[in-house]
């Protein structure tokens, strides 16, 4: 069983006991976190695609770490005109387990 997920402006595939990485989420370490932007949801007997959304599914997910990616050197220069700004960015991201997908008529 997966289901696709959209979370923070991003889509992941999501399985139980997977280690997914999602822009920063405001939860601690350890939290639980629920996501109910379900957009597919895949067993082993059947599909069901949302329209936008599937409804009453969601999926579960444990916090493991609040860390930062690799760093983005952004450089901007014109030449001849002396112009040069260089700028480093790192995105802050979550790392979260996928610990349970809920569909909704097993509940």
């Amino acid at each position: 069983m997966y289901a696709v997920v959209q979370f923070g402006g991003t889509q992941f595939i999501a399985k139980p006991g997977e280690k997914v990485t999602v822009p920063r989420v405001k939860a601690k370490v350890g939290e639980i976190v629920k996501i109910s932007d379900v957009i597919l949801l895949k067993t082993d007997d059947e599909t069901l695609i949302g329209k936008p959304k599937v409804a009453d599914a969601s999926v579960e997910a444990k916090v493991l770490a609040n860390t930062q990616g690799k760093k983005v050197t952004v450089f901007k220069f014109i030449r001849r005109e002396n112009y040069r700004r260089k700028k480093g960015h790192r995105q802050l991201l979550t790392e979260l387990e996928v610990t349970r997908i809920n569909h909704p008529k097993l509940k």
